[in-house]
């Protein structure tokens, strides 16, 4: 079984955001693996060991996400692709139409990504990256069961779950819930030196459709912070009356 999984690296989670000039300050900040990559890389290594065959994660980001694919390397995944994207501005429409481009000369079952980055949060690439490929795709699953050249796949559909059956190749997104990410060891972090790593240039793939960017941001800002809450009290259609005329008064939602 041939397995890509796509990696993004982003912010530590814990890292202090700074803007300047309405643009994400990255001097000094620590980037690590978009932690629900982690759980694709995970649950690829898991499938292929159970199976056999290969892992593959691939990023498209500058040549400094190279950590994230040596820490990948560490867990357990086989190789690793690099996509510079340096000197170009993409969004999710051109990461799939690239990722589309690496891809389609590959081997593979399955493609596994993360259900969305904890940065921009739009959950688009994969879904995108499954229709450029003309593959089915299940998203946020929680758990995955390959039975010859079929899957047996739950997801998590706000607050319940689903069952669902397909047919490989298929892409799916990984929800967190799916598995716990192993720890890259010290006998895992030494091979991973070893690993092969191949660096491709946008401009060497094969894309015959347009890739600039189709959406812009035009700044980025922190959310406002919070008033306190405000406790009514008095008897429940009192409360609901005050309430109501604090919606229309105040918020003025109503």
């Amino acid at each position: 079984m041939n397995i890509i999984v796509l990696i993004k690296q982003t912010f530590d989670t814990e890292e202090k955001i700074i803007l300047q000039n309405g643009n994400i300050c990255e001097d000094g900040v620590n980037f690590i693996i978009n932690p629900y990559d982690e759980f694709a890389i995970e649950e690829a290594i898991k499938l292929r060991d159970l199976h056999g065959g290969e892992v593959t994660v691939i990023t498209i980001a500058p040549e400094h996400a190279e950590n994230a694919l040596r820490t990948a390397l560490a867990m357990g995944a086989d190789k690793a692709i690099i996509v510079d994207n340096e000197d170009q501005v993409l969004d999710e429409y051109s990461i799939a139409k690239v990722l589309a481009a690496v891809i389609k000369d590959l081997e593979f079952d399955l493609i596994l990504s993360g259900n969305l980055g904890v940065d921009y949060g739009s959950g688009q690439v994969g879904p995108r990256l499954a229709e450029e490929l003309d593959i089915p795709q299940i998203t946020t699953i929680t758990y995955m069961e390959i039975n010859g050249v079929t899957a047996l796949i739950e997801r998590d559909v706000e607050g319940d779950k689903e069952l669902v059956e397909v047919s490989l190749p298929v892409l799916v997104t990984a929800q967190q819930g799916l598995n716990e990410p192993r720890y890259p060891s010290l006998p895992g972090i030494m091979k991973a030196k070893k690993k092969p790593i191949e660096r491709l240039e946008i401009e060497d793939l094969d894309i015959e459709d347009d890739i600039e960017a189709k959406t812009t941001v035009t700044g980025t800002y922190f959310p406002p912070k919070k008033n306190a809450g405000r406790i009514l009290n008095g008897e429940l259609m009192d409360q609901v009356m005050e309430l109501a005329n604090l919606l229309r008064s105040e918020a003025k939602v109503l």
